[in-house]
Order: structure tokens, then C-alpha cells, then sequence
């Protein structure tokens, strides 16, 4: 027999009693476990604790690298105290998006004489703060940098321009019409342009793409390799970065790799840019392509451009046909193993054979997707939404049966109406919309069964073997997830009034309800989901089995689903964000939506949220409610709610929120307007660009940009 435990002495601890001691671990597993704390934390507190960490904080594993984007509780004294601390020790500075910080703070980076990397986008950053901080920085390479309104080129020092003419690595938000430092960075090899000019001023001037007076129009493009344009909405950004495309249509560098332009709407095509697309036809091979659907459509382009050995490809929102993307794409399936990320959002007839006398809504041609998945077998990004594809009921050829082959997937976006289980659909039980409308029907109680029990009983019998399920159940080790209607669009456009009406989801889409959603449950390993426009969404129930099984959930985007006259899935969110203990972001999108204290009590139960949006035409709010929360969850550093409630009282809440909570947290961002107010737009100008584009404007995110596109 095993002699009888000992008594521990009243002055042990519990973990000496038990053997354990944290300090006697290796300096290896120690080093491991620091670097997931937070480096403001490890400097300014974890380092005074005892002499081994002490030493162990400094180690150049956990300092060469300060990343400080999402560290939403430094302050400007923290930064100071850190780059007293370690400046010199940092190669890697990442401050993306801390729009919170004054810009004084930038001063302090000066210490940091050995910057490689530098991203201060989201940062408030003058000419002349700019020109002093890169006169002192002479060993960076990479920068990444907003302009604003007021930057003047003319203000740097000769001293900053020859640090900018050794930077290869240029990320650059425009803000206003200019060329920002591009003329000054003479060595270039990768160039990221994001066009963010708005079309009118605050007073409602009409604003002019042309550049201002003594600006250099001679960008250094012949060490390019990548070249990354982002257009938001309006014509200024679009008459902006045909003047940066202009140096390049007269001199294609040649070791031009990656070419990638995200324009929405119309981008049409003119006499330079056809000029500089048949040079990239005649002297380059590509491995990353996105183009303007303009410069894609009815034109010969793909089939005179060369690959390489590609690794991405966009082609959102064309009308490419299956058969022109097997021909001149994938190449009859030869060298398409490196490709990782492929883009076809609103590729409405990419998996037909072609496309002139097709209708969007008829069924895809199965060979194409099957050529598809056996010759880009490594793919980890694949986006198909915004477009219908209907499989049809051959055995075996279902979407979700082919796509099951893709075991590297990582993310993945597909519409509502491509899951839908042919078979089931000829014994299915009846839609909800025959017995309670879609619209505004009558009142129906949440978790009443609202079919016949047996058809009910019928239909979880026969979820295990849809498509669907097996779909889920083979791509274990997906991390995004969205599941978007094809005809979803948000309430919330850019730049443009709210949208008051929605168009009907795809027939084909009517029956997609609860036990679809219960299938995601399979994806332990998941981390970001959205679904969108599931019409047949009765209690949600199945949202409870993604909180319980989806542990390592964060990012949560759920928008119209089931009937829009009735929040009918409120009882069953508020089970599932019970257990969400990872979540850090939720966005909802619902008519009717009442944001309460049912709703707040459970969300308070996500103990790591710091962001929350919710969208909702005549939704409303107790103000109690909200302030309860956010003093509960400590921290929430963003809260966007745009509902039915009056100015005054969305004001009053504003207010109220800053007032009380903005002292401890100096990232917080508030936003609380009404959704169909005629100066939503000039409320949405004003928000931070991080959030902004991350979670209060909806979008389809998976392969919106190639992977590791920057550090």
C-alpha cells in the first residue's frame, strides 16, 4: 500500500505541497508561456515579481517583437515607460489601430534605434511628428503609415527621406488625395494602397482626385514584386489610384509577382490600365491576381497572362464562366497544387460550364467543381458566396460532397441555398413560412415545436446523414465559417443611407434552418462564424450546441435569421452566450431586436468580449440594461448600436457610457445612433477604421486578401 499522504505544514503553500513550482520550470517552457502575456504587461509588471523573471521578461524572444494593436489598455504613460524600458531591444513594432493614443505619443518610438518593421496605421501621425521620428530610425525597411488631410511631403527632413529611400515594405491608408511618402521610397519591392477618401468634405464639398500642387509624380516602381490597391466606395479613390497605376502602365517591373486591385462597383477600364495589363501579359508570371470585374469581363486577358506558381487568385464578382476558370485559370489542373486562396464572392457562373444563356439560379455543373477541388487539392481559403449554386441530384455530386475533399481548409464562405439537401427536399417536412409567415405573421411563443411532432422527429433523424453534416464533420480543423444567403445585404451599406427593405432568400434557401446550424457544433477548432439570411430558423437550437461544442468560438456575426417580424431565436442566444467564454466579438443584425435585460445578462456571462454591434430596423433598448453590462464586462472597449430608439435617447446612453466608463479605458469607442437617421453617414465617418472594417460593416471576409499579406 501507497504510505498515507503527509500533512502539510501551515506555511506551505498549496502549489509546494503538491510538487508544482512555476519557477521550476524550464527557461524554455517558462519563455513559451510569457510570450502569450501581453509585452506592456510583462515590462512595466510581470518583470518585478522575483529575480528569474526579471531576467527571464528582457529575453530577446519576448522583446524583439512588441506587438501593441489590440492591447486595448495601454496608455500613452505605458508606451513611454515601455520604450524607456526595451527600446532598444525592439526590431518589431506593431501599434496598428490605436487611434486612442495622442499623437505625442509617437515621439517616444524615436528610442527604438533598431525598428526593422514599424505599422503605425490607425495612428495620428503628422508631417512633421513622421519627419522626426524616421530621421532617427535608419535600419527600417518596413512602414506602414496613414495620411491625413494637412500631410505635406514638403515638411520631411532630408533625413527622413533617406531612411524612406531604404524602405522595400510600404503600407499606406490615403485619407486625402496624395501620394503620401510613395516618392521618397525609391527601393520599393511591396507596395499596399488603401483608398479611404470620402467624396464630399464634412461641409458637403465635392472633393477632386487631383493631387495637391508640388507633389512628385514619379513613384519608384522598378524593385516592385507586389502591388495592393483597396478601393472603399467613390469615384475620388478611383481617379487617385489611376494616377499611382500611371508610372506603372509606362514600365511593368520585371519582377512584378503580385498584382491585386479590390475596387467595388464599377471600375472601368481605360487606355493606361489596358496598356499596363499587356505588358504584365508580355514580361511577367504572376503568382497573386485580383482585377477589377470591368477589366475581367468579355475581355481575352486571363488567357494571355502566365503563372508561376500561384498562391492566390480573386475573381470576386465577375461573370467568369467554369469553363473559361478550368481553360485559362486552372490550366486544365497542371501547377495548381501551391495555390492556397481562392476568391469567388459573387462569381455568379464560375461553376457552369458557361455563362450567356444561363439564369444565375440553375444548377452547377458538378465536373466543374470536381476539376476545381482535385486540382487546387491544397486550398485553406475558399469563398463562394454571394452567388447561387444549386447542386443537382446526381449521387455523389453534391457541392458539399465534393468540397469535403478539401481536408487544408482553414476558412471557408459558401451561400445559404449550396447546402440544401436535394434528396431531403422532396420528403422534406413543412417550411416554417407555410405555417407561420415570414413577414409579420402572427405571434408565435419561442421553443413551441411549430410543425407536427412526428414530422419533427422525422426530420433530426435525417440530419445526420444531409450533406451538410457529413460536410462539417470531414473539415475538422476549419476556423471560419460563413454561411451567407445570396441575396443578403446588410442594413448598413458604406457611405449611403441605411437600407430599409431586403430582398426574399433564394427559394432554394427556405428550408435551411435549425438542424443545419447544429451541424457547425462539429467544428471544435472553429473561431469566427457568420451566418446570414437562414430563413428557416424556428428556435435556434442550434446555436446552443455551437456554444457548448464551439469552444474556441471569438468572433460571432449572426444577421436576419428566420422570420424578420420576430426575434424568434432570442431564448436560445441567450443559452448559447452562456458559454461563449472565448467570445471577443459579437455583431447582430435583426429586426425587432430587443437589446434588454434578458439579452445583457447573458452576454455578460462572455467574460473576454470587447467589441459589440447590433443592427436592428425598429429594434430597441433599455438603457439600464447597457449600462449594467458594461459595467459588468470590464473589457468591452467598443460598443456600435444602431436601432429604432429616438436621437435623445441614443444620445443620452452615449453620453452616459463615456462619461462613466472612458476614464479606465482609453480605448473605448461608443457609437449609439438611429439606424435610419439621415446623418448615419456622418456618424460612421468618424469611427475608428479598425472597427470600422472589422465588425461594424458587414462583409464576407474569407479570401478577402492573400494570406500574410502583411506581417
Amino acid at each position: 500500500l501507497p504510505p498515507p499522504p503527509q500533512e502539510t505544514l501551515s506555511g506551505e503553500s498549496e502549489e509546494e505541497s503538491n510538487g508544482v513550482n512555476l519557477m521550476e520550470f524550464s527557461d524554455e517552457i517558462l519563455l513559451h508561456i510569457l510570450s502569450y502575456v501581453p509585452c506592456t504587461d510583462l515590462v512595466l509588471n510581470v518583470r518585478r515579481t522575483c529575480r528569474k523573471l526579471a531576467t527571464l521578461c528582457l529575453d530577446k524572444s519576448l522583446t524583439h517583437t512588441v506587438l501593441l494593436q489590440k492591447d486595448y489598455k495601454v496608455n500613452k504613460d505605458k508606451v513611454k515607460q515601455l520604450m524607456r524600458d526595451i527600446g532598444k531591444e525592439i526590431y518589431h513594432l506593431n501599434m496598428a489601430g490605436c487611434y486612442w493614443l495622442p499623437s505625442s505619443t509617437i515621439d517616444h518610438v524615436t528610442r527604438c534605434k533598431n525598428l526593422v518593421k514599424l505599422n503605425l496605421s490607425g495612428c495620428h501621425v503628422t508631417s512633421l511628428r513622421l519627419s522626426k521620428m524616421l530621421s532617427t530610425l535608419q535600419h527600417l525597411r518596413s512602414l506602414a503609415i496613414d495620411v491625413n488631410p494637412g500631410f505635406d511631403a514638403s515638411q520631411l527632413s532630408s533625413e527622413c527621406k533617406a531612411t524612406l529611400s531604404r524602405v522595400s515594405e510600404l503600407k499606406q491608408t490615403l485619407y486625402t488625395p496624395s501620394y503620401g511618402v510613395v516618392p521618397c521610397c525609391t527601393s520599393l519591392e511591396k507596395l499596399l494602397l488603401y483608398f479611404e477618401i470620402l467624396d464630399r468634405s464634412r461641409e458637403g464639398f465635392m472633393l477632386s482626385g487631383q493631387l495637391m500642387v508640388g507633389e512628385s509624380n514619379v513613384p519608384h516602381y522598378q524593385n516592385l514584386r507586389v502591388f495592393y490597391a483597396r478601393l472603399a466606395p467613390g469615384y475620388v479613390n478611383q481617379e487617385v489610384v489611376r494616377l499611382y497605376l500611371a508610372v506603372l502602365s509606362d514600365r511593368t517591373p520585371e519582377n512584378l509577382h503580385a498584382f491585386l486591385i479590390s475596387a467595388p462597383g464599377s471600375f472601368a477600364e481605360t487606355g493606361a490600365t489596358k496598356n499596363l495589363l499587356d505588358s504584365m501579359a508580355r514580361n511577367v508570371r504572376l503568382d497573386a491576381l485580383q482585377l477589377p470585374k470591368a477589366w475581367i469581363n468579355g475581355s481575352g486577358l486571363l488567357q494571355h497572362l502566365k503563372f508561376n506558381n500561384p498562391f492566390y487568385f480573386s475573381f470576386s464578382r465577375c461573370t467568369l464562366s467554369g469553363g473559361h476558370l478550368i481553360q485559362r485559370v486552372i490550366n486544365g489542373g497542371k501547377d495548381l497544387k501551391s495555390l492556397t486562396s481562392l476568391n469567388l464572392s459573387g462569381c455568379v457562373h464560375c461553376l457552369a460550364p458557361e455563362s450567356l444563356f444561363r439564369k444565375a439560379e440553375d444548377d452547377i455543373d458538378s465536373s466543374i467543381l470536381e476539376s476545381l477541388v482535385v486540382s487546387c487539392c491544397n486550398l485553406r481559403h475558399l469563398n463562394l458566396s454571394a452567388a447561387h449554386h444549386h447542386s443537382s441530384d446526381s449521387i455523389g455530386n453534391h457541392l458539399c460532397q465534393l468540397l469535403s475533399r478539401l481536408k487544408h481548409l482553414l476558412s471557408l464562405a459558401l451561400p445559404v441555398c449550396s447546402i440544401t439537401d436535394v434528396a431531403a427536399n422532396v420528403e422534406k417536412p413543412p417550411r416554417a413560412s407555410n405555417l407561420v409567415p415570414q413577414t409579420f405573421g402572427r405571434k408565435v411563443r419561442i421553443g413551441i415545436q411549430t410543425c407536427p411532432r412526428n414530422l419533427g422527429d422525422q426530420a433530426n433523424q435525417k440530419i445526420e446523414s444531409s450533406v451538410f453534416w457529413a460536410l462539417m464533420g470531414s473539415l475538422r480543423f476549419l476556423e471560419t465559417l460563413e454561411i451567407i444567403g445570396s441575396s443578403f445585404s446588410s442594413a448598413m451599406p458604406r457611405n449611403e443611407p441605411a437600407i430599409r427593405n431586403s430582398l426574399p432568400p433564394c427559394v432554394r434557401a427556405q428550408s435551411v434552418g435549425d438542424s443545419e446550424v447544429a451541424a457547425i457544433s462539429q467544428l471544435t477548432y472553429l473561431q469566427s462564424l457568420t451566418l446570414a439570411q437562414l430563413p428557416n430558423i424556428l428556435t435556434g437550437s442550434g446555436l446552443v450546441n455551437i456554444g457548448l461544442q464551439c469552444q474556441h468560438l471569438r468572433t460571432l456575426s449572426l444577421a436576419n435569421l428566420g422570420m424578420m417580424g420576430k426575434m424568434v431565436y432570442m431564448s436560445a442566444l441567450v443559452d448559447m452566450l452562456k458559454h461563449c467564454k472565448c467570445l471577443r466579438d459579437l455583431r447582430l443584425e435583426q429586426p425587432y431586436f430587443c437589446a434588454g435585460t434578458q439579452f445583457f445578462q447573458a452576454l455578460s456571462h462572455c467574460s473576454s468580449l470587447q467589441r459589440l454591434c447590433i443592427v436592428s430596423r425598429r429594434g430597441t433598448l433599455q438603457s439600464d440594461a447597457v449600462m449594467s453590462f458594461m459595467a459588468n464586462c470590464l473589457e468591452v472597449i467598443m460598443c456600435h448600436m444602431f436601432m429604432g430608439e429616438s436621437l435623445t435617447v441614443c444620445r443620452n446612453l452615449q453620453q452616459s457610457i463615456v462619461r462613466s466608463f472612458q476614464a479606465d479605458r482609453p480605448a473605448l469607442n461608443v457609437v449609439i445612433f438611429p439606424l435610419l437617421h439621415e446623418d448615419l453617414t456622418e456618424v460612421i465617418r468618424d469611427v475608428p477604421m479598425r472597427h470600422l472594417d472589422e465588425i461594424t460593416l458587414f462583409k464576407s471576409r474569407v479570401a478577402e486578401e492573400p494570406p500574410n499579406l502583411w506581417w
